[in-house]
């Protein structure tokens, strides 16, 4: 498969998603450049910030679905890691792992790319909004009729407060992220239509607008609505004066970032947790690992038989009994106040923060054995499945990650037991 055929994959896998500035012809011309600089960072010669690049070029080309990212993702850790390793079978364990970085680069770009367009439109409906304002102090019947089109109208939530903190109009877009009737806000004073619980830090900025202290501010706030959901808000508000210098009234432009987190944290799971067992990935876990408490107890275990249960009943079987390992390891390490998480093929790893000593540690080993070890009903074959577990204590935080897994593979491999059996 070549890097114009992976790019065709690309581009039929996000047809429907949005539409696109540009031709076919065009998009998969431009996905073919991202491709070569996607499989250049999965084999090592350029960095993993090549995902990033190719988020951003999606967005540019007007690609802002969420779906996107969910289209891409599996196309980078899987179709282009499969094209690599077909390709030169020498390439070794190193491509998948260089997949999740660069993944991940992308999930942080394409919700950085969103962010910025956003911030864009918003940053110019509130230039537009101001001039507007502005004018109607000058030219008051044609600026206000201009103003109004663009306050009816506009998509994003517009508001003004008098100098005493009461709102003299809101947009329907406004009252919607609020929750309430946009009737219902003209003539209230501001904590009285988002709550007084719930106005924080924005009251105090509105204080020192109506003062002169300041002149803009910009923050974001959660506000809980009275149906029980909550709304993230992007806020922005200024001043605006008369030809003496006096605050006339503020205006405020606010934007509904709740999808945006919701894009950002779904990203973020993606990025860091093992798609087929919903496990904390490799990467996640040397994270953790990093900044874990000590005293540190680690179990690293692999699959006794799994190879067996997969040249026998094939990969989808193969892939239920890893589900349901996952199931049972997350149960059992959770249990005991731990983190577990999978590394890759059958090989999975748990660990223990303030772990009180070996002891403790070996039972966590035994529990984790017993839950393995339960025999698993899969459609109508019943699958027994062993586990090789060595483990490794750590009175300090550990100054090299790569030497701490080493030891607890090694312990691994020292008392693993053939019991393999399906």
């Amino acid at each position: 498969m070549t890097a114009r055929e992976l790019a065709i994959g690309w581009a039929d896998a996000l047809d429907g998603a949005v539409a696109p500035t540009l031709t076919r012809d065009r998009i998969e011309e431009m996905l073919t450049g991202q491709v070569e600089q996607l499989l250049a960072a999965l084999r090592g010669t350029t960095g993993p910030e090549a995902g990033q690049y190719a988020a951003e070029a999606l967005v540019a080309a007007n690609y802002r679905d969420p779906a996107v990212a969910g289209r891409t993702i599996p196309l980078i850790c899987r179709d282009m890691v499969r094209h690599i390793q077909a390709a030169d079978p020498g390439t070794g364990a190193a491509v998948p792992g260089r997949a999740l970085l660069v993944a991940a680069e992308f999930a942080t770009g394409f919700t950085a790319a969103l962010r910025s367009v956003a911030l864009s439109e918003q940053e110019a409906t509130l230039a537009a909004a101001l001039a507007a304002a502005q004018e109607a102090e000058r030219r008051r019947e044609l600026s206000e009729a201009r103003f109004e089109a663009v306050f009816a109208g506009a998509s994003v939530g517009i508001g003004t407060v008098d100098t005493q903190g009461r709102v003299l109009e809101a947009n329907v877009a406004f009252a919607d992220m609020l929750g309430i009737d946009v009737g219902e806000m003209p003539g209230r004073p501001v904590a009285d239509v988002v709550g007084h619980a719930n106005i924080g830090d924005a009251y105090q900025r509105m204080t020192q607008l109506l003062a002169g202290s300041i002149d803009r501010f910009r923050l974001e706030l959660d506000h809980p609505r009275p149906d029980g959901t909550s709304t993230g808000i992007d806020l922005s508000m200024s001043a605006v004066r008369d030809h003496s210098g006096q605050v006339r009234f503020l205006i405020g432009v606010a934007v509904d970032v709740t999808e945006r987190r919701e894009l950002a944290a779904r990203l973020w799971y993606d990025a860091n947790h093992d798609e087929l067992t919903g496990l904390p990935n490799r990467g996640h876990f040397f994270d953790r690992l990093a900044v874990a408490t000590p005293p540190i107890g680690m179990a690293y275990l692999d699959l006794d038989g799994f190879k067996e249960v997969n040249d026998r009943w094939g990969h989808t079987v193969g892939d239920e009994v890893l589900r349901i390992v996952g199931a049972r390891l997350r149960q059992t390490v959770t249990a005991a106040g731990g983190l577990a998480a999978r590394l890759g093929g059958d090989e999975f790893i748990a660990v223990l923060e303030r772990c009180t000593g070996t002891a403790e540690l070996a039972m966590l080993s035994t529990d984790v054995h017993t839950a393995l070890t339960v025999p698993m009903q899969i459609r109508d074959r019943t699958i027994s499945i062993g586990a090789s577990i060595g483990t490794v204590y750590l009175e300090d935080a550990p100054t090299a990650i790569d030497e701490a897994m080493q030891a607890a593979d090694t312990a691994m491999y020292r008392n693993k037991i053939p019991r393999s059996r399906y």
